[in-house]
């Protein structure tokens, strides 16, 4: 397999794990970049951009990266606070008082980031078209009464994340997240990501493989007798419920499905656009920062920890971002990001100044601690000695 692009120098054993990926792992196209104290170290594609087709892979070609779109949707509500436009500790219902029915009052906006809200379903699932128009799916929000006790335990809000965080967006900014993150990240920045594909971009997406259900990754130790994938096979477990809040699952090939802006689930990026965000968030970059440390110490401090009522396994979260640990190993302790269901990853260690951002158009059953991006992220370390 040839491995175009660029390494710099120390960071070689990013490159041969990255074509290992190719040989050992059934890597079929990818890109990864690296970046360190706000510059590029590693800028690498290889394979075809189409999961099932010949097209070469191309320095600019994006994928979906699924969840991992999270972690950008993140950083607009934790900016909005920062510039003193949001507080975290309020509840939902100061800035959108519909919500307030059915139990809500008590949800916070940090419930929504840290997966504590109790709304990680809807016991009407949306389908697609309902899903992509914002009215809708914030109307199937305020009428859903929470399955547990806001704040009192974590599961992860697979597809409700995103309509939560979009409506507070709205009724913040009056405009969408997706909207927010191209006029105040993605431009700044010249980000090659967008939340709600452009069709002027849409060329330059490749297919990717179809995801039929999650299975434990590797590594993972869950809850005795079960696992995710029974609960994934049980209708009724919050597990399925919560990956079936859009029933049918839109293909993600689907143009219909790109433009959309779907925080949770849809965002279009290359590697080297996740990577810089995630640079941007720690530190410069090009004289643009995102986050203030103060900020960043609010997105990494762990705020869910433990079973998680919807994964099943054990997850650490922060404020929108997936802390390291066993279900989401990272580059280290103080590391934060967010992977996309199928293998994309995203994410930043201030202590060493790294930022990564790895895509891929070969989909995999696994929701976090994906191998191949495993075997990237190993090599990283390595390189810094």
């Amino acid at each position: 397999m040839d491995v175009h692009g660029t390494v710099a120098e120390g960071f070689e054993p990013v490159g041969e794990a990255f074509a290992r990926n190719f040989e050992t792992l059934g890597e079929r196209g990818a890109a990864v970049a690296v970046y360190r104290d706000g510059r590029r170290v590693v800028d690498l594609w290889a394979g075809a951009q189409d999961v099932d087709g010949t097209r070469p892979w191309e320095r600019d070609t994006a994928q979906v990266v699924r969840s991992a779109t999270k972690g950008v949707a993140a950083a607009v509500l934790l900016m909005l606070h920062q510039r003193g436009d949001l507080d975290l500790d309020a509840p939902v219902g100061h800035y959108w008082p519909e919500f307030k029915a059915h139990g809500k009052e008590r949800v916070l906006v940090r419930h929504v980031l840290n997966h504590r809200a109790g709304l990680p379903v809807l016991d009407r699932p949306l389908t697609p078209r309902e899903a992509a128009d914002p009215s809708r799916a914030a109307d199937a929000m305020a009428a859903q009464a929470p399955v547990w006790e806001p704040g009192t335990d974590h599961g992860y809000h697979a597809l409700t994340y995103g309509w939560l965080l979009d409506e507070l967006v709205r009724r913040v900014t009056g405009r969408g997240s997706g909207e927010w993150i191209a006029s105040h990240i993605a431009g700044p920045l010249g980000l090659d990501l967008w939340v709600g594909l452009p069709d002027a971009r849409a060329g330059r997406v490749g297919r990717v493989g179809r995801i039929e259900g999650p299975e434990p990754s590797g590594g993972l130790r869950a809850r005795p007798k079960r696992s995710v994938t029974d609960a994934y096979a049980d209708p009724s477990s919050l597990t399925r419920r919560a990956f079936a809040a859009i029933t049918p699952f839109p293909d993600p090939n689907d143009p219909e499905f790109r433009a959309a802006a779907l925080p949770a689930a849809n965002g279009v990026a290359t590697a080297d656009g996740l990577a810089r965000f995630y640079a941007a968030l720690v530190g410069p970059v090009d004289g643009v920062r995102l986050l203030d440390p103060a900020t960043v110490g609010l997105a990494r401090a762990e705020e869910s920890a433990g079973p998680d009522r919807v994964l099943v396994v054990g997850t650490r979260f922060g404020l929108g971002y997936m802390l390291h640990g066993s279900a989401s190993p990272l580059l280290g302790p103080g590391s934060f990001g967010h992977p996309g269901r199928g293998g994309s990853l995203g994410f930043a260690d201030p202590e060493t100044g790294i930022a990564f951002g790895y895509v891929t158009n070969g989909f995999r059953k696994t929701v976090t601690a994906d191998p191949r991006a495993q075997a990237l992220i190993r090599a990283v370390r390595r390189a810094l000695g």
